[in-house]
């Protein structure tokens, strides 16, 4: 499937159809390429909290501004990034690399103790601010990932971060909620945006090439 046919096809569904799910291989499909995300010197400093639960999610509708999809949709994606870089996360993500790998080297731990000397010195609201920049790599993924399995996802900012981080007990565990992504199937016949042409700058406004 072509990727720039796909996201040509994809917008910020405004209405999703509450009665169709989206099967489970295209929602796992979706994480994994969320999982396979580049992110800052591999730490990968976000998790995705993955809500089915109607209750649940009505609950998150009413902290979210009343937006329908966040209820209507199949599956909601809280993205939710780690606080602050610690020792503990830092020397984590370089234990499962040296297992997966089998080994490591001088050049790979210099480069821990780079990070464990730099990172958690900045402090929590240095450090939240890049994790976050990190989340956003992923959800971009997620809605590319998305447009190619032919899922519709929607964006959405617009929700109490503190109310759902409450909700979800997510500080906690030393995370905090950036964006939610609902993902479903469209209910175009009561969905204003889904016929508007798609509207960008185009290229030469958009792209600098320097030869």
């Amino acid at each position: 499937m072509d990727l720039i046919e796909q996201l040509n096809w994809r917008y910020a569904t405004k209405k999703m159809d509450p009665a169709r799910a989206v099967p489970q291989d295209k929602v796992e499909r979706i994480l994994e390429a969320v999982r396979l995300t580049p992110t800052s010197s591999g730490l990968q400093p976000f998790e995705l909290i993955v809500i089915t639960n109607a209750a649940l999610r009505e609950q998150i509708k009413a902290i979210a501004r009343g937006q329908g999809q966040v209820a209507d949709c199949s599956h909601l994606v809280v993205f939710a990034a780690w606080d602050d870089y610690t020792p503990e996360r830092i020397n984590l993500m370089f234990d499962i690399s040296i297992a997966v790998r089998g080994s490591t080297n001088e050049g790979w731990e210099n480069y821990r103790k780079h990070l464990l000397a730099s990172y958690p010195p900045r402090g929590p609201e240095v450090n939240f601010q890049h994790t976050a920049k990190q989340a956003y790599i992923g959800l971009g993924v997620a809605m590319a990932a998305a447009a190619l399995e032919s899922v519709d996802s929607t964006p959405m900012e617009g929700f109490d971060q503190d109310a759902l981080d409450q909700l979800l007990n997510l500080r906690a565990r030393g995370l905090k909620s950036l964006v939610i992504l609902p993902l479903g199937y469209r209910e175009a016949d009561k969905d204003w945006l889904v016929n508007l042409k798609k509207v960008r700058r185009p290229r030469e406004q958009f792209i600098t090439e320097i030869k």
